[in-house]
């Protein structure tokens, strides 16, 4: 699984949905892995990279052993996507605290902006495989 990068998203909210949508588009080496954050997955990660005071108001990117969050984890995944996505990177002048603010302030609001489901999505047949419920998948594939 080390050539995999994992995000672990919120299953629920439907603009998190979009956002995973967006990323597989544009993911032509399918180098991302999909975790819902209401799955036991996630919260084993969590757990592994000492992520709990994160909190359910972000989602998080496991890259080559490290975890990186909020804006960091855009950051780092518009470095992986086709197109000229990378150059969001250069927003990373603004300091993090900074960007982070507003960030949390739109996580806070995205239910009430955009909605939510009562289930994480289910993906299709063809995705499925880039999709960890399990901490099995997560073990299974990293033998």
């Amino acid at each position: 699984m080390s050539h995999h990068h994992l995000i672990i998203f919120d299953g629920v909210c439907l603009f998190c949905n979009g956002a995973i949508n967006f990323i597989i588009k544009r993911d032509p080496g399918e180098q991302f892995l999909f975790v819902p954050l209401q799955s036991p997955a996630a919260k084993y990660l969590i757990e592994q990279h000492q992520a709990e005071k994160v909190g359910f108001d972000t989602f998080l990117l496991i890259k080559n052993g490290r975890c990186f969050y909020r804006t960091n984890a855009a950051f780092e995944i518009s470095r992986d996507l086709s197109g000229g996505w990378f150059l969001w990177r250069i927003f990373r002048v603004i300091p993090r605290p900074v960007r982070d603010c507003f960030y949390r302030l739109f996580a806070r609001n995205r239910y009430r902006l955009f909605g939510r489901t009562d289930q994480c999505m289910v993906p299709s047949t063809a995705l499925k495989s880039r999709f960890l419920w399990a901490v099995t998948d997560i073990t299974e594939r990293a033998e």
